[in-house]
């Protein structure tokens, strides 16, 4: 696994209060909610430091994702660790399986056309590894 995170992923209750808040209130640059053609895939990506994205994604759609039961306010966050291929993903799977890691969701191919699992480290820190065709991360 590389030394790199690419995206945090917050649980919202309200999307678009939050996409408000972190865009109007604290001016962060987004191109809005995307995803909304997608059952659970209505999402809002912020521009951070270069190679990190700040993603809002409601609760109901992040313990969809995982198979993780998320109930209440500001309750799911992930760590998103994109990768450059499918490969990889299960490369950085078996890793973390190897190094004391709970898989939650094993990869497989998503609803976007991407393809991503889900791990807990020991501490129970929720993980996503994806490969992600539309946002692949700078070479390290």
């Amino acid at each position: 696994m590389k030394a790199r995170i690419s995206v945090i992923t917050l649980g919202v209750a309200n999307l678009d209060r939050a996409v408000q808040f972190y865009r109007d209130g604290l001016g962060l640059p987004t191109d809005g909610i995307v995803g909304n053609e997608f059952e659970h895939g209505a999402v809002a990506f912020f521009d951070l430091a270069t190679g990190l994205k700040l993603a809002l994604w409601p609760t109901t759609s992040l313990a969809q994702d995982t198979g993780l039961p998320f109930s209440g306010r500001g309750s799911g966050v992930s760590i998103g660790h994109n990768v450059m291929s499918k490969t990889e993903v299960d490369e950085v799977m078996a890793e973390a399986k190897a190094a004391g890691a709970t898989i939650v969701k094993p990869a497989k191919d998503t609803f976007w056309g991407g393809y991503a699992g889900y791990f807990q480290d020991p501490d129970g820190h929720l993980w996503e590894v994806v490969w992600n065709p539309q946002l692949l991360p700078e070479a390290v």
